[in-house]
């Protein structure tokens, strides 16, 4: 039987906030941007030491595609933040826009500059520790830091967590893949950076992405000496001069949500990575025969964890019909990219070309909708989620969950909860899709 202790404490309450952002992902930031942007007094909480989430502290190697193949749909602040991070890369051609590479240390300045700049204020080393909510509002929030437990209190909170934390602990309604069976979730990845690479080697070399049939890869797997790496994902990019990041391996049955079995994939983590370095170094030695495992990420990589249950659940017919709403606050038109489960899934060449063709890609020009609906928990009046954690089915969330949509959505979040906390009653459903999406064009978004 678990044991319970019952504590009863009296603590600081902050009240100098309008709109307090927990997550200081992409989503986080655009939020927060835009929330000061509007004019509202915003706080940012980070539980890192940096802004970015992913394409940071996580090394994510490069961005998704910001184009339809046609022209950039992803705009306003998202696109103001791909122009800057591709400043930092001078190996990219400036016409790129899909999978560009992401210098981390860059792009940590290229957030803290977005959002300092449009005058929001960022806690950093500050988690959530707790939520007190009360007939679907929530009344404060539990932050710890280095003050040690403090509550804050604002009229509307923004979900960035990645994982609904805030929401769900204010008792949102939520799905997770099957139940919250671990093994029924998208597998993780940790990224991680080999530094000492020969270039020309390595860009002359045989591609090593998966797509290949010919990738080293396979030849790896097919050695048997390398036994922690589990399949042919091995996703790289050259970050900077003689450096390349890896989006590589998976780990499988990690749940986010749950602290143990997220400490135990770190450390596996950790390992596989210098086991993908052994490894290349043997098989692959003209490019990185003396390479040096230079970092792993700080954050694991995930892809699937708390889907909010929100006012319209975004479908996967919705994604096949390219579908347009009135309500809409961004466009997408990343693929449904829903990796493999198990490894026996992804280990052989076959494998990952029978993946690529189950994953449904549109052509140029196309695109879908996203509902403001599906950033507003049902039963919830002053909370919003963006980010990963939307309301949408499974299948689709293997979409909307990558970078460049999140900070699209992060946008719409900051304004829709400006103009929320901007009324004499907060509450999220109750902002005029109209008026939100009318300020988004203003300010450089590509809706319909």
């Amino acid at each position: 039987m678990t044991k319970t202790l019952r504590i009863e404490r009296e603590l600081s309450l902050n009240e100098d906030w309008d709109v307090i952002v927990v997550g200081g992902g992409p989503a986080g930031c655009t939020a927060a941007a835009a929330a000061a942007r509007e004019g509202m007094r915003t706080l940012l909480v980070e539980a890192t030491g940096a802004l970015g989430g992913m394409g940071t502290s996580g090394l994510v190697p490069a961005w998704c595609p910001f184009s339809d193949k046609e022209k950039i749909i992803y705009r306003g602040m998202a696109e103001t933040v791909f122009r800057e991070s591709k400043a930092g890369t001078a190996h990219v051609h400036p016409a790129d826009l899909d999978w560009v590479p992401i210098d981390p240390e860059h792009l940590k300045r290229v957030y803290d500059d977005l959002v300092l700049g449009h005058g929001a204020q960022v806690l950093f080393q500050t988690t959530l520790a707790g939520v007190e909510a009360r007939d679907g509002q929530v009344d404060a929030i539990l932050l710890n830091n280095k003050s040690g437990l403090t509550a804050y209190r604002a009229p509307v909170y923004i979900d960035t967590t990645g994982d609904a934390d805030l929401a769900a602990w204010a008792g949102a309604e939520f799905e997770i893949a099957d139940g919250g069976l671990p093994e029924s979730l998208m597998p993780a990845t940790h990224c991680f950076i080999l530094s000492n690479v020969d270039d020309y080697a390595y860009t002359h070399g045989a591609r090593l992405h998966g797509s290949n049939p010919d990738s080293p890869i396979f030849k790896i797997l097919a050695s048997g000496k390398y036994p922690l790496i589990p399949d042919g994902h091995i996703c790289n990019n050259s970050i900077g001069p003689g450096t390349v990041g890896f989006n590589a391996g998976h780990l499988f049955a990690v749940d986010s949500t749950d602290p143990v079995g997220l400490s135990r994939a770190l450390v596996q983590g950790r390992r596989l990575a210098a086991s993908f370095r052994a490894a290349l170094a043997e098989y692959v030695p003209a490019a990185f025969g003396n390479a040096f495992l230079a970092a792993t990420g700080t954050l694991m990589g995930i892809r699937e964890s708390r889907r909010i249950i929100g006012d319209y659940i975004l479908t996967l017919e919705d994604y096949l019909a390219r579908r347009t709403f009135p309500d809409e606050i961004c466009r997408n038109s990343y693929f449904i990219d829903v990796h493999n489960k198990t490894k026996e899934a992804g280990a052989s060449a076959e494998a990952l070309q029978d993946f690529e063709k189950r994953s449904t890609h549109y052509g140029p020009g196309d695109s879908h909708g996203i509902p403001y609906r599906c950033l507003t928990p049902r039963g919830l009046r002053n909370v919003l989620v963006a980010g990963r954690s939307i309301s949408c089915e499974q299948a689709v969330q293997g979409s909307v969950r990558v970078m460049p949509v999140c900070l699209a959505m992060g946008e719409a979040a900051g304004i829709a909860a400006a103009q929320a906390a901007d009324s004499p009653h907060p509450d999220v459903h109750a902002v005029d899709p109209g008026a939100l999406r009318a300020r988004l064009k203003e300010v450089g978004a590509y809706i319909l």
